[in-house]
């Protein structure tokens, strides 16, 4: 009994070294928000709370805008991905065609495949298209997610065969298959799937900070650049203010809804 309390107790003081080391850079970030710029680099209990630092981080960029620009861009790039993986997913889950096997593979290469290896091809084929400096360009290479393809199909398969059947003897077409049993059945491993969607393309900031020049198709991450300028002179207090209105989002959802973040995840088997 004595070495496994002792794991016990060292996996828990591990945790928590882990959480402090995880949440310090968040304390810091409020810290030196809702203070004046002369109590960033020390803390004092007496130091004045201000809301300055919101209000020049507010009105230094168009954060409207960028708001605006993320949550479309974000829920565009959800709901593509939401319906080709679902079609991909029955596709290869319940159908048998010549090459199922190798297009699946290919499907797997992607997850093998850094996104930024792309960049360039991918800017290319956005000029082709005339779609830079869109919302478009920024969410078109991400549409089809073979991490959602693949989540999707496997859940697919291990729903009896025997549902497909009784919907086909009620009349039921393939997509009514498909919307009335795969789907409610597979709600889980969409909400998993969806949380981390959105917290990925919420906070992506490489390809969209290259295939956009204006502040109509730039998302927040871009915007924040505004406020790393060396001529000015950086000023932390403005750019944590700026990060907590960007990452604030993110942090009240997963507040308000951290119970099913968790069980989503357990029930889609994601570690």
């Amino acid at each position: 009994m004595a070495p496994l309390y002792a794991v016990s107790w060292i996996d828990t003081v591990a945790a928590w070294l882990l959480a402090m080391l995880w949440i310090l850079p968040l304390l810091y970030a409020c810290w030196t928000a809702f203070h004046p710029a002369e109590f960033s680099t020390r803390f004092d209990i007496t130091a004045p709370w201000t809301l300055e630092n919101f209000r020049h981080a507010w009105q230094a960029a168009p954060f409207a805008r960028y708001f605006f620009n993320t949550t479309v861009l974000v829920g565009l790039i959800l709901a593509a991905q939401m319906v080709l993986a679902t079609l991909a997913a029955f596709a290869f889950a319940r159908y048998e065609f010549r090459g199922k096997n190798v297009a699946f593979a290919l499907v797997l290469v992607q997850l093998m495949i850094m996104p930024d290896i792309l960049l360039v091809e991918n800017y290319k084929t956005m000029a082709r298209l005339g779609a830079v400096d869109t919302l478009l360009a920024i969410g078109l290479p991400y549409f089809a997610s073979a991490f959602a393809i693949f989540l999707l199909r496997q859940t697919f398969m291990g729903i009896p065969k025997e549902l497909d059947e009784a919907a086909r003897v009620e009349g039921a077409s393939a997509l009514q298959t498909l919307w009335r049993v795969y789907v409610p059945l597979a709600r889980p491993v969409y909400t998993a799937f969806a949380l981390v969607s959105v917290s990925f393309h919420w906070n992506n900031f490489l390809w969209p900070l290259i295939i956009t020049n204006s502040v109509q198709s730039r998302p927040l991450t871009v915007g924040l650049q505004v406020f790393s300028s060396v001529e000015q002179g950086v000023e932390w207090s403005t750019i944590t203010a700026a990060t907590l209105m960007t990452s604030a989002p993110l942090l009240i959802a997963f507040l308000l809804f951290q119970r099913q973040f968790v069980q989503s995840f357990m029930r889609a088997g994601i570690k």
